[in-house]
């Protein structure tokens, strides 16, 4: 198909197109891909090299592990499909050392391949074939995100409670009865959306536009699937939510605490 190789990447065809004349200046953050499939690979990181992103490539779950301790990746590409490792895996070991936003990518669109990934850990999904220029603007509102900045750690004005739970959204921090509690950067996002608005009852999709934001284009059930790891963490029983409340027909908003 006429355009192909710009347009959609498949793990055969897929190139950057534009040119020198499209690179953007060094933006200071890193990137890591992990993809077993090399010419996929480079396309994927050439792409992000062109957003001025400095790339690691790796094609092995073992060896990503190994690479991501010493680049301290900003975000990761990661393939679900990987030797020694598989993808599953290798983010949820990467989750216990690193809170680089993840993508993972997948040949199967099966849902349960989706929700596997993502009960790991993973900040979003796409499904092959893809469009690299829409892997590109995700990773882009992932990385737009606003961030922990220096110093933030005893910062508390401003912060909302819930009952046992406080939420600091200058400091990036979450304690529940006093002890803090670890969250990715996606389910801190979720619930800094849901405890700014407390009595907004959210549908999914202005959830997907506040986290994710309004280009991004998927399964909305995506919500749900981080908002059951947000009730784990904060043991929050989804039939006497606390915290975040299921509104039935709607989607969710921010519970008293009570």
């Amino acid at each position: 198909m006429s355009g192909m190789g710009e347009d959609v990447i498949n793990g055969t065809a897929g190139s950057p197109a534009g040119g020198a004349a499209g690179v953007r200046p060094p933006t200071g953050l890193r990137a890591m891909v992990v993809e077993d499939e090399t010419h996929l690979a480079g396309v994927i990181g050439s792409y992000l090299e062109r957003e001025g992103l400095e790339v690691a490539v790796v094609h092995d779950g073992m060896e990503a592990l190994e690479v991501a301790r010493t680049v301290d990746p900003d975000v990761v590409v990661l393939d679900l499909g990987l030797p020694s490792l598989d993808g599953v895996e290798v983010c949820r070991q990467l989750r216990t050392f690193s809170d680089a936003y993840v993508v993972m990518l997948t040949a199967r669109s099966e849902e349960v391949d989706t929700l596997i990934g993502l009960s790991v850990g993973a900040d979003d999904y796409m499904t092959k074939p893809f469009s690299p220029r829409i892997l590109m603007a995700r990773i882009q509102a992932l990385l737009r995100r606003p961030r922990k900045p220096d110093g933030a750690d005893d910062q508390v004005e401003g912060a909302r409670t819930f009952g046992a739970l406080v939420v600091d959204p200058l400091g990036r921090d979450v304690w529940l009865e006093g002890e803090p509690v670890s969250l990715t950067r996606t389910e801190f996002d979720l619930l800094a959306a849901l405890s700014d608005h407390p009595q907004m009852a959210f549908s999914r999709r202005q959830l997907i536009d506040t986290v994710w934001g309004p280009t991004w284009v998927g399964d909305e059930h995506l919500v749900d699937v981080h908002v059951g790891h947000l009730r784990r963490k904060l043991n929050d029983d989804a039939s006497q939510a606390r915290f975040i409340r299921t509104v039935r027909g709607v989607g969710y908003r921010m519970g008293t605490g009570q």
